[in-house]
């Protein structure tokens, strides 16, 4: 259970990042506790998807691109397209947030850009020296930093909050809201392409277990879920303290990264004292560490499992030989990103975001018909209640989908 819960833990830590300390704070801070029933919702139908990733990872020992070459070349081509176009912009958001905040804490005096490319060089640098034991390792103590450090602020915040907006829906009528809504799912809990990271993750921790104490499916979908449930509460939490801190006294986010940190930090110390800023600093930092590893893992992992399926490379050495490559690439591509876009943080972010949930209607159907029509154990496919629950999700995601692009 040790190893297997490592997993689950990864997917922690790559979620709880942009999605929830920027974005479920800004809903808190935009629209109250409004917005609380959006989170839940989409932690809700995405998590078919996701566990679908558990399932194949687990029963065929292998990721789920596998499956969709399995389906034809067409389907690894298509998930490239959604999921590895967007990474620098990705990338560019979470390092800019990391930098932002450790200009905040630390009173740095570096640009944004340049600080951001210093953070992801060195997680790649963690990646590439250490591989998945370093990082395994790392996200579990930032994991345990960033849970109890979050919930101690949120427990601060609660007697600030204005519990009345939790019903509000004035949002529904605004479009400029709902293209909000829409890129607050879009990372909620996780973009979707993570569901393909999370069965490589399960695989390779599967390969390191005793061959005499194997863990089980079950073991595998209950570790997992524990993991997600944690996920989608803290995800709950930060749209109360956004709440509870900023929109209670009807202040706006800032739109740059540091300044948005800043923001944040000195309305805890101002409105909570001098330990709530202090955890919210912990908070912070472990929050964005663990993404920003994570996320490099998870590009660096897409790029060589999609080469290997679309050449035909089967060999781990051919997958490491890549994923060493793919990672000094991506962070390149990145730092075009980051000074593109160095002086709208905000509007980078819905970018990447909202181009995530535009995917995550078609990353959810592949993962569909992975564990309904590919080679795998009968046992290990998913119940007809969480096939219905997974097409229930797309068509929903695939609506607001529609609806993004006519607004």
């Amino acid at each position: 259970m040790w190893r297997i819960i490592g997993p689950a833990l990864l997917f922690s830590g790559a979620a709880i990042g942009t999605s929830h300390l920027i974005q479920s704070t800004r809903a808190g801070a935009v629209y109250g506790l409004g917005l609380m029933g959006v989170i839940a919702l989409a932690c809700i139908l995405k998590y078919p998807a996701f566990r679908f990733g558990v399932d194949y990872g687990h029963a065929a020992r292998r990721s789920l691109l596998h499956g969709y070459r399995e389906l034809g070349l067409w389907a690894p081509i298509v998930f490239a397209c959604f999921a590895i176009l967007v990474v620098p912009i990705i990338y560019a958001a979470l390092a800019s947030a990391t930098a932002g905040i450790a200009i905040a804490v630390f009173g740095i005096d570096i640009a944004v850009p340049l600080l951001a490319l210093i953070v992801l060089s060195a997680a790649g640098a963690v990646l590439l020296i250490g591989g998945y034991d370093w990082l395994d390792l790392i996200n579990r103590v930032l994991v345990a930093f960033l849970a109890v450090s979050t919930l101690l602020v949120t427990a601060f915040v609660l007697p600030r909050v204005e519990w009345g907006t939790i019903g509000a829906l004035g949002w529904v009528s605004d479009p400029g809201a709902i293209l909000f809504v829409v890129a607050l799912a879009g990372f909620m809990p996780n973009p979707l392409d993570v569901s393909v990271t999370t069965s490589m993750w399960i695989a390779e921790a599967e390969s390191r277990e005793d061959k005499d104490h194997q863990s089980g499916l079950a073991d595998a979908r209950r570790a997992f879920a524990s993991g997600y449930v944690m996920t989608a509460f803290l995800a709950l939490c930060f749209c109360v303290i956004g709440a509870g801190v900023m929109h209670a006294d009807g202040i706006a986010p800032e739109t740059s990264a540091p300044g948005f940190a800043q923001q944040i930090i000195a309305l805890y110390s101002s409105t909570l004292g001098e330990s709530a800023a202090v955890l919210a600093s912990i908070a912070a930092l472990s929050v964005m560490t663990t993404t920003v590893l994570a996320a490099l893992d998870i590009g660096g992992r897409h790029v060589a499992s999609v080469w290997q399926q679309t050449v035909g490379a089967e060999t781990e050495a051919q997958f490491t030989i890549v994923y060493r490559i793919a990672i000094p690439v991506l962070i390149a591509l990145t730092a075009a990103v980051l000074y593109a876009f160095t002086s709208s943080f905000t509007a980078m972010l819905d970018l990447a975001t909202s181009a995530a949930f535009v995917g995550a209607p078609v990353i959810a159907t592949l993962n569909h018909l992975v564990v309904t029509r590919c080679s795998m154990p009968e046992e290990a496919r998913p119940s007809k209640a969480f096939r219905a629950l997974n097409l229930f999700a797309i068509a929903v995601m695939a609506s607001l989908a529609i609806a993004y692009f006519v607004l």
